[in-house]
């Protein structure tokens, strides 16, 4: 189709905006402020960050993936903000360019903010994006690659007699922002959805174009819920009912469902909802299974913002990119010279429940794997820690899998809980000594220090609910994870969508990969996804540790453990 190559630029704009705006005198000492040196101790060396200061999507276009970041190039907080850009063509390995896109219009003098893109029917990449104009308000503007013949598009313009392309009339100029990539309907308008909000009620506002230029706001939005606020960095697109392959923006059909995901201004998670697109009303319901609120399905229930989906033509996938924000001080950022960093690019399609999505980092990402050790059929006793030995612990790619004996001493999980996976993490947290906290914990320590001073706990526990049926909840523990007092320590958690009553004998997986101050894990598959942001003291290169623990009342076994040393990337 037309628009069978999408480009979406990962959206991390306003997300800042509201919080900043009373202290604006601080970010203009800030936000120039240059440290003598950048401090690599906790720099990742797999995923994605600029070489220094604040950053926070990709495009396939003729064999190079692009991606346009928000980025300070003169300091490591939010502000002076442009589009940083830089290609790869394994999604893995980066070279820098020039940014594209600079503050520099009318339409844009305040500041060019987050967008995505679309490729039109000729072939050429069109980006929309949200721009502040001289009056303060947020408008859509377009902007076109200088040469199609430079195959790295190293030169935007955005064309006067257009822009804006899209103003707020009638709307709240300050909530109106983050332009979808576009999908094509069979009457032959392009559609296009702008985040907005209406008092509380968040709002996926549609709008339709023949010519991709003039646009008209529909009568009603695509679909908004109540009490939710403000809808940020919206995405819409399709998935298979049945398969793993990627779709094109515009398919729709009997054999797909839809996923509308929308970031929640007001708490800083990305939530999503799997469900149908009515194209004769354009309009989304969400099926039954999933909730339309703020405790609907998550991507990532830990340190995972603003994110963003690009199908990749190539390779007839959906990948999924988010923005991994800090989680020590905007004073510690300053001093470390750098702040941001983008989690690995996930696949991403529909679990054969038809409930929820499933993640799994690019198979690229195998590429760095280097030295591996295996632990296979080892018993763990209850209370038992075992060293992982022989890779390089601090830049590791983890797979476990945990076979589980009995599960009968797994305890009752009341109703109000299953709606709280994280407060269940946080109060029961990891210990090795009975809380009431069902079957476990048991899973791994990473960036641990020799004597477990420092560790930070993925792991999982088993409960029952009413009809006597098991709850996996997946946890990270962070309540030990550094000696510093200055950085956030919350525990994440999610549950587990798996049945372990189904096979001979249940079992539970999971992959961790750990580059320095990131840790992602990826519980049974992908169905369930934690993300953390790690600052230890001690655990640092050489003096991190990995260990397999369980404090589960009963033994478990190991059935199988491998673990690589993970090569450095070449990023900017």
């Amino acid at each position: 189709m037309a628009a069978s190559r999408f480009l979406l630029l990962l959206c991390y704009l306003l997300v800042f905006l509201h919080g900043f705006a009373g202290a604006s005198h601080i970010l203009e000492e800030l936000n120039t402020m240059e440290p003598t040196y950048v401090n690599q101790q906790h720099r990742t060396t797999y995923h994605f960050q600029p070489p220094k200061n604040w950053m926070n999507g990709p495009m396939y276009y003729n064999g190079v993936y692009h991606l346009f970041y928000q980025y300070n190039p003169y300091g490591a907080v939010w502000g002076n903000i442009v589009w940083a850009h830089s290609v790869s063509t394994d999604l893995v390995n980066w070279q820098p360019l020039e940014p594209a896109i600079y503050p520099t219009a009318p339409f844009d003098i305040k500041g060019c903010w987050s967008g995505s893109a679309t490729i039109l029917p000729n072939h050429t990449p069109v980006i929309l994006y949200t721009g502040i104009d001289t009056q303060g308000r947020q408008v859509q503007n377009l902007a076109l690659p200088k040469n199609l013949s430079d195959p790295l598009l190293r030169q935007w313009v955005k064309p006067a007699q257009y822009n804006p392309i899209i103003v707020p009339n009638g709307l709240n100029a300050s909530s109106f922002r983050d332009p979808t990539s576009a999908w094509l309907g069979k009457d032959g308008h392009w559609r296009v959805l702008v985040g907005n909000k209406r008092g509380k009620r968040g709002m996926a506002l549609l709008y339709r174009s023949r010519d991709f230029v003039w646009w008209v706001k529909a009568k009603h939005p695509l679909h908004s819920s109540k009490d939710t606020g403000m809808w940020e960095c919206p995405d819409f697109f399709p998935v298979l009912k049945k398969g793993q392959l990627g779709l094109d923006t515009s398919v729709n059909g009997l054999h797909v469902k839809h996923v509308l995901k929308v970031s929640l201004d007001d708490l800083k998670h990305d939530y999503y909802t799997v469900g149908t697109y009515l194209p004769y009303k354009d309009r989304y319901v969400p099926d039954n299974s999933s909730v339309d609120d703020g405790t609907s399905l998550r991507y990532d229930y830990g340190k995972f913002y603003a994110s963003k989906t690009f199908f990749d033509g190539a390779k007839h996938r959906r990948i999924l990119w988010g923005w991994m924000n800090e989680s020590d001080s905007v004073n510690n950022d300053v001093a470390k010279g750098w702040s941001g960093v983008q989690a690995i690019p996930r696949t991403l399609w529909l679990d054969k429940s038809g409930k929820q999505l499933v993640q799994w980092p690019i198979v690229e990402i195998e590429s760095l794997r280097g030295k591996k050790v295996d632990i296979i059929d080892k018993v763990l006793g209850s209370g038992s820690v075992v060293e992982v030995l022989g890779v390089t612990t601090a830049q590791a790619d983890v797979e476990v899998t945990f076979e589980l004996h009995s599960l009968d001493q797994a305890d009752i999980l009341d109703s109000m809980s299953l709606t709280q996976p994280q407060l269940v993490c946080s109060k029961l947290g990891c210990s090795n000594t009975k809380q009431g906290g069902g079957f476990g914990p048991f899973g791994l320590f990473v960036l641990a220090s020799k004597d477990q001073e420092e560790r930070t706990a993925v792991f999982f526990r088993i409960f029952k609910k009413a009809g006597n049926q098991h709850v996996v909840l997946m946890c990270s523990d962070h309540s030990r994870s550094s000696l510093k007092e200055d950085v956030d320590k919350t525990a994440y958690g999610g549950f587990v969508d798996v049945d372990l009553a189904h096979g001979p004998k249940p079992t539970l997986s999971l992959r961790t990969l750990i580059d320095h101050s990131v840790v992602e894990s990826f519980g049974e598959g992908g169905k369930t996804c934690i993300s953390s942001r790690i600052y230890p003291v001690k655990a640092l290169g050489e003096n991190a540790h990995l260990y397999a623990f369980n404090y589960a009342p009963a033994p478990i076994t190991i059935s199988k453990l491998s673990a690589w040393d993970m090569s450095t990337a070449k990023i900017n």
